[in-house]
């Protein structure tokens, strides 16, 4: 099964709901976690290992195929009026951001200086602007799909995209666990297209990476970001000496 495929995808926020971690799939089904997670992101599933998985989970295929179609309708990508929402409270914006990436109203209760009534508060406002469904005990469901798309040039990218990149960039260079490669050289326009793509593969695999350790203890886990360019671009030193 290629990785991308809406089952394999579809079993991810399944095992979640079960409380089901990777190591314990693993103990169930014969296999250490490393190769439950090369499973998982469709190098080594097979049928057989698909419907034993579905044995431990207590569940079938035709409900695994039900979850795929809905996550396939997830909206990837906000209307105008929630980036607009997002983008004017930085608060609201940062919640939503730890929802995204699994965080639980606890949990984010726990870690950031966000009062019980205020977190409550934002999190009323992110139902209220259909991001989330909230329901007892603050628990949250998304109903968004968790790799979603800002616009381009929309409210959030316009708010916060220049702070963000040199933050990440300016104040990251020089530190010592920051992984930095930077190439120029001549390519034809094809090869520019080609780079591209790959760029857009690694950056899907980023994503599905995180999918897949979702469910590692909190302590366990890094806020990672990484930074895709790949554009015509020319030295202002050496554009300079070009005649005109």
């Amino acid at each position: 099964m290629a990785s991308t495929d809406p089952l394999l995808a579809a079993l991810k926020p399944l095992l979640k709901a079960r409380g089901i971690t990777y190591k314990a799939l693993g103990a169930e089904i014969g296999l250490s976690e490393p190769s439950v997670k090369r499973m998982l992101s469709g190098h080594t599933m097979t049928l057989a290992r698909l419907n034993r998985i579905l044995e431990v989970l207590g569940t079938d295929l035709f409900e695994l195929a039900r979850l795929a179609q809905r996550e396939r309708t997830l909206q990837r990508e906000l209307t105008l009026q929630q980036e607009e929402a997002l983008a004017k409270d930085s608060k609201l914006l940062t919640v939503f951001h730890l929802l995204l990436n699994e965080w639980t109203a606890a949990e984010i209760s726990g870690h950031f200086a966000l009062a019980g009534p205020e977190l409550v508060r934002l999190l009323a406002r992110l139902a209220r602007i259909d991001l989330i469904d909230l329901g007892p005990g603050d628990r949250v469901r998304l109903k968004v799909a968790r790799n979603l798309q800002w616009r381009r040039n929309g409210p959030v990218r316009r708010t916060y995209e220049a702070k963000v990149l040199q933050e990440f960039l300016l104040n990251g260079l020089g530190r010592p666990d920051t992984h930095l490669r930077f190439e120029v050289r001549e390519v034809s326009r094809a090869s520019l297209a080609l780079m591209q793509r790959k760029l857009d593969r690694l950056a899907a695999e980023f994503n599905e990476t995180a999918e897949l350790e979702a469910t590692l203890p909190r302590r366990e886990r890094l806020s990672v970001g990484i930074a895709l360019v790949c554009r015509p671009w020319t030295f202002s030193a050496t554009a300079a000496l070009r005649r005109s």
